[in-house]
């Protein structure tokens, strides 16, 4: 689901991920002379802001894509990026003052070995960050698509539904059982526009996630089918349409002994 190029990303969850990174380093406010991560980094929405931000000499990454991470060093030259995943986080102990994980959480295999490594990662007094989908408020684009869905096939599960740590208090829980302390919890809202239509069905037709994974897998008739109900759940628009994601951060820090 995660290993196609940058730029198919950027054609689905890229419109989205890019401008939700602004808010989140806006939201984390990280200063000068810090060193900071990027924990599954993809194609570097969040590396890029942090670089912005602070210079790339002061941001690392890792992912465990080779093709996002080669992506990712790509478009942000000076950046640190390394293969490895969030349960196994290949930079040194008390490293960074800052480790964030945007859009990670919901995929991860082994959520409390992540959360442990982030902040294994980060000084004592340093700073753990992770933002997800919220589930309550959604996706307009992946909530219209799952109920186009399941009007095709009403036995398919739905995937959004399922997504851990995108409902209040799931995040903070796991760093609480991380032994982080002075936790805040809070969302941000983004919103892209498309051309038209066929903007939002190329993105799906892209594979990526969940809801790109299911869409090319199904036969050419179904994904007719299936891109008809979607244009009907999303009024039918006729030329640009935008549509909002809300996202829920959460912010802890590593206690000082």
């Amino acid at each position: 689901m995660f290993h196609a190029g940058g730029a198919s990303y950027d054609l689905f969850m890229g419109r989205y991920s890019a401008p939700l990174a602004a808010e989140f380093v806006d939201a984390l406010n990280p200063v000068a002379g810090q060193q900071v991560l990027d924990v599954g980094c993809g194609p570097g929405a969040l590396t890029s802001a942090l670089a912005t931000r602070l210079g790339p000499a002061a941001v690392a990454a890792c992912d465990p894509s080779p093709g996002f991470v080669d992506e990712c060093a790509k478009r942000n030259p000076g950046v640190e990026v390394q293969v490895g995943k969030a349960e196994a986080i290949p930079f040194t102990d008390a490293r960074f003052d800052l480790a964030a994980a945007q859009l990670v959480l919901h995929f991860v295999a082994n959520a409390p070995a992540a959360a442990d490594e982030l902040r294994r990662v980060v000084r004592p007094g340093g700073t753990v960050a992770a933002c997800v989908w919220d589930a309550e408020r959604e996706m307009d684009v992946l909530r219209a698509f799952w109920d186009a869905v399941h009007e095709v096939d009403p036995d398919v599960s739905d995937t959004t539904r399922e997504l851990r740590f995108g409902r209040p208090g799931e995040i903070a829980r796991l760093f609480v059982d991380a032994d982080l302390v002075d936790i805040n919890e809070t969302t941000i809202e983004v919103h892209t526009t498309y051309v038209d239509f066929d903007e939002v069905w190329t993105g799906f037709q892209a594979g990526i996630g969940p809801a790109g994974a299911h869409c090319v897998a199904l036969p050419a008739l179904q994904q007719a089918l299936l891109r008809d109900r979607l244009y009907e759940q999303l009024g039918s628009p006729p030329g640009p349409i935008t549509l909002t994601a809300v996202a829920r951060s959460v912010t802890a820090v590593r206690e000082v002994p």
